[in-house]
């Protein structure tokens, strides 16, 4: 019949308040972002051979990839061997402490691996480490 006799707590419309869960949810990502550790990839797939002293590389900054048929990958572009010595100092200089891995198809050349390795320390790295899968 009459509105007028409805209590105020009646017309109020009950609502949460969502703002303190997006802000609490918000912070959660920057954490899980920040923490994350994200695998480099060279670029190919290449069939590395076995070893069964293989150690496993913790701080690799720079993967070279030489497939089977000797083309060298460096972050997924393929490089000529003469540009390894100039990227590979460039990411070097982004990275200091980082290492240098090597990954190895087993079909490739030696050749191959030594030109890398020899434009690697030229460029000032001297910690190079070759990729073999575990035996």
């Amino acid at each position: 019949m009459r509105d007028f006799l409805k209590s105020p707590i009646e017309e109020e419309e009950s609502s949460i308040d969502i703002t303190p869960m997006l802000d609490v949810v918000f912070i959660m990502l920057i954490f899980f972002i920040v923490t994350a550790t994200f695998i480099k990839e060279a670029g190919i797939d290449v069939d590395k051979p076995s070893a069964a002293t293989a150690v496993l590389q913790e701080k690799a900054s720079i993967l070279v990839a030489i497939d089977a048929d000797n083309n060298v990958w460096i972050n997924r572009r393929q490089v000529d061997i003469r540009s390894v010595r100039s990227i590979v100092e460039r990411l070097h200089a982004e990275n200091p402490k980082g290492t240098l891995v090597i990954q190895a198809d087993k079909e490739s050349k030696n050749d191959t691996l030594v030109q890398v390795m020899d434009a690697s320390r030229r460029a000032g790295i001297y910690d190079i480490a070759l990729a073999a899968n575990d035996s």
